[in-house]
């Protein structure tokens, strides 16, 4: 029998310090706990500073691609995995570039929370009630592009922090309105936040929102076995189709992607979109396959429409 972790030896949860970031570690411990019968003094969090956490790089409000992409906000804990100083790391999946570093794996996920985007607005209650010209606040190149081919005539800036941070600077009039993710402010307990939540049929979602995902070293059979235990299987489903796509588009922060895969049965359904980042144009797809084919849909989706892009269209790649 493998060794359970205890109050001498607790296991180490790896996490970010952000309030968001805490309460997807104390999740994480609660199913742990709750699956295995183990007291809270047999885990540990061990907070994690990351690039992404520097304050005045979230101060300076640069876009996430001129900072250093995904990897910024999971380098240090992944290294801390590989060091020993932590057991598993939690994340939230929409940060997570598509390929771990040699020696770790990802195959925990945690049952999905509501993945639209949250509309946030201290004045008007959805993007169709923004007047004319109004100012809109958003780091998310995603975000950004799929609402200036919706609405050309919005003034774009760009909009960085946690919750606290970007609610304040509405306060400050620095934007009219901004968004974030429904799963984030449910996770918070601040669901109130959001004066509207839109619906993916508006603004198809980022891959792999609302999905909190565990990753642990590969040779690691105590952490392997603690996991399997609090896996949500119709969430690695999903996400299995998702970063396929993902992959396959070869998806950065630099380039404006969204996708959701939704559970039909025995079946996946997979929509894609991608945009050009001042969204003059963005190009759909979507299709069905068994869900043990999910992945091959993924990559199948992000083939079709890097077949329809003009040649100019992925000038990132």
């Amino acid at each position: 029998m493998t060794q359970m972790p205890n109050a001498k030896s607790p296991l180490k949860i790896g996490t970010r310090g952000s309030p968001l970031a805490l309460a997807q570690a104390y999740e994480t411990r609660t199913r742990l706990m709750a699956a295995h019968d183990l007291p809270e003094d047999a885990f540990e969090i061990v907070v994690i500073k990351t690039t992404g956490d520097d304050r005045a790089l979230i101060d300076a409000d640069k876009p996430l691609k001129e900072l250093g992409g995904k990897g910024l906000f999971t380098k240090e804990i992944e290294e801390a995995m590989l060091d020993g100083r932590i057991d598993i790391a939690v994340h939230s999946m929409k940060d997570m570039p598509v390929k771990q570093p040699d020696g770790l794996l990802l195959d925990c996920y945690l049952p999905r929370e509501d993945t639209r985007d949250a509309f946030v607005s201290f004045d008007y209650a959805s993007i169709s009630d923004l007047p004319q010209g109004a100012v809109v606040g958003s780091s998310s190149l995603r975000r950004r592009a799929q609402l200036a081919h919706r609405r050309p005539d919005l003034k774009m800036v760009e909009f960085r922090g946690n919750v606290q941070t970007r609610m304040r600077k509405l306060e400050d009039k620095v934007a009219a309105a901004t968004f974030l993710a429904m799963a984030g402010l449910n996770r918070l307990g601040m669901a109130e936040v959001a004066r509207s939540a839109i619906e993916p049929e508006e603004m198809l979602p980022a891959v792999a929102q609302g999905c909190i995902g565990i990753e642990r070293r590969a040779n690691d059979a105590m952490c392997e076995a603690l996991l399997a235990a609090i896996h949500d299987a119709p969430a690695g489903h999903r996400l299995a189709a998702e970063r396929a796509y993902l992959a396959t588009l070869d998806g950065s922060c630099e380039t404006p992607i969204a996708g959701l895969a939704l559970l039909e049965g025995d079946q996946v359904w997979l929509r894609g979109e991608v945009l050009r980042p001042d969204g003059s144009d963005a190009l759909f797809e979507e299709g069905r396959a068994s869900i043990a084919d999910a992945a091959d849909l993924g990559a199948d989706i992000a083939r079709k429409l890097l077949a329809r892009a003009p040649k100019d269209f992925f000038d990132w790649r």
